[in-house]
């Protein structure tokens, strides 16, 4: 960090909260940090007869589908669970904290929040503080982690003048709640599915609309939209932070066999299987198989997400025209797992094919892949329609070992708890020990635990930053905060 906003973080580190301490109880199971191997089911094995799952609507509606157009890929059967309009597990409740399937590192202490915001302000003052300057947040949970970190950039008045809060949130329910969380009212807003994109565009500028389907001011004083996709919000300057977001994207699953690549399907189980679906194998390549890059693969699965591919390529493009800075937060790997497919409900793991729409389905984030993507421009892009991918050319006389084609330069993966250590996790622990009340102190402590210890999501979750390619020479002489231990 610079001298100056050194000082200003070491303050801000050392202060208590205006607002008190921001008391966050745990309630339920943690976060399991082991990974869960899903064996494929051939049409050729005969199970044991036994009870199945219990139907669901969605379920239903894929018996539809496969009956109709055949076996179905992992990637189409996590959108369907997941998005579905009218059965989709995001799209109308309430699945973080404890009446949820899952806790979240914001949802478990103020200090995780906090410190990415000053993570943020450090680098915008590097930057020269642009204007304007966009927050923009994707997957924002229940809104606790903006609420967090504008509640830091609220004791900065050079950053209040200028910032701006955009949220991409396509589940209406969880629009409202973070809605409530950070403005203290509730729009009555119908399902974003509902409307024609037209009426969904609500004018800021006399010259200017943005494709937001609410927005409104948040009790900080900060004005904020909410959007269906990335390519909705505004340029500009942006911090970026994806947290617990890409891991709910869709996966392409592949399985090494004796005559190749395969890639892994979804199908009725009619037979005596546990559930009405079952994994097979397809024939022969598919179009995914474009994604997979498996030359010289040592392992014998894997799991491609070209949808988080396309991401990270849009932050990349807008960053190279616009500037700003990225955080992407989740639990995922280097490139060394195979077969991380699983789903979660109340606070434990649950079949991933059990009950479709009631539980969660998460995959580990590939940061190899990631890192490959925003590194390779000159090899091939990506272009979703719909949630279906498709491998575009870049151009001939672009290529993949040139430097000029870089697309961003990353840092990390590193674990959680090294990166919130560096950020000064423990000074700010300390601090708001000495101005809590004694009810409060022991789930502070607990909080800390969480989220730095290495059996716990210290070690399980990774950070991974993201900047232009143009800020090469600046970060090689005053690398990121976070990512390096201070000096």
């Amino acid at each position: 960090m610079n001298s100056a906003v050194a000082r200003a973080v070491t303050k801000l580190l050392r202060a208590p909260n205006a607002a008190g301490v921001v008391v966050r109880k745990l309630h339920g199971k943690p976060p399991t940090t082991s990974g869960v191997a899903q064996q494929l089911s051939k049409r050729s094995i005969v199970i044991e007869a036994q009870a199945k799952s219990a139907e669901t609507k969605l379920l239903q509606q894929l018996r539809t589908r496969i009956l109709a157009t055949g076996p179905i890929t992992v990637a189409e059967y996590m959108k369907e669970v997941l998005t579905n309009p009218m059965s989709g597990y995001y799209m109308h409740r309430d699945v973080f904290g404890s009446s949820g399937d899952f806790t979240t590192s914001p949802e478990i202490s103020q200090m995780f929040g906090e410190l990415v915001a000053v993570w943020f302000l450090n680098e915008w003052v590097k930057a020269g503080k642009p204007k304007p300057l966009y927050i923009v947040e994707l997957g924002p949970g229940r809104g606790t982690l903006s609420d967090d970190m504008l509640r830091v950039f609220s004791k900065y008045s050079d950053a209040m003048e200028v910032v701006s809060l955009h949220l991409v949130e396509i589940s209406p329910h969880l629009s409202q709640v973070q809605e409530l969380k950070l403005c203290g009212t509730v729009s009555v807003v119908k399902d974003v599915f509902e409307h024609n994109p037209v009426t969904l565009r609500l004018p800021v500028k006399k010259d200017t609309e943005e494709a937001t389907y609410k927005h409104s001011i948040t009790k900080h004083g900060v004005p904020v939209g909410w959007y269906r996709h990335l390519h909705d919000v505004p340029h500009g300057f942006s911090c970026f932070i994806a947290h617990e977001f890409l891991d709910a994207l869709p996966v392409h699953k592949f399985q090494r066999t004796p005559e190749g690549w395969r890639e892994v399907f979804i199908d009725l189980d009619d037979g005596p299987g546990p559930h009405h679906l079952r994994y097979v194998l397809s024939r022969g390549p598919t179009p995914a198989s474009f994604f997979a890059n498996v030359t010289g693969e040592k392992r014998d699965h894997v799991e491609v997400c070209p949808e988080a591919g396309v991401i990270v390529q849009e932050l990349a493009h807008r960053m190279d025209a616009h500037g700003g800075c990225g955080l992407i937060v989740d639990y995922g790997h280097d490139g060394d797992k195979t077969d991380t497919f699983r789903a979660f409900k109340n606070h434990a793991l649950h079949p991933a094919l059990s009950e479709p729409g009631t539980a969660d389905l998460t995959a580990d984030v590939d940061f190899s892949y990631l890192r490959r993507i925003l590194k390779d421009r000159g090899g091939k892009s990506f272009m979703c329609i719909n949630h279906i991918c498709f491998v575009t050319s870049i151009g001939a006389n672009v290529h993949a070992d040139s430097a000029s084609t870089v697309s961003a330069l990353t840092f990390g993966p590193i674990p959680q708890g090294e990166f919130l250590r560096n950020m000064g996790i423990s000074i700010r622990l300390e601090k708001l020990l000495a101005n809590c009340p004694p009810e409060a102190r022991q789930d502070l402590l607990t909080g800390y635990e969480m989220l730095t210890h290495p059996e716990k999501m210290g070690e399980r979750f990774k950070f991974f930053g993201i900047f232009p390619k143009d800020m090469q020479d600046t970060l090689s002489t005053n690398p990121p905060a976070g990512f390096f231990a201070p000096s």
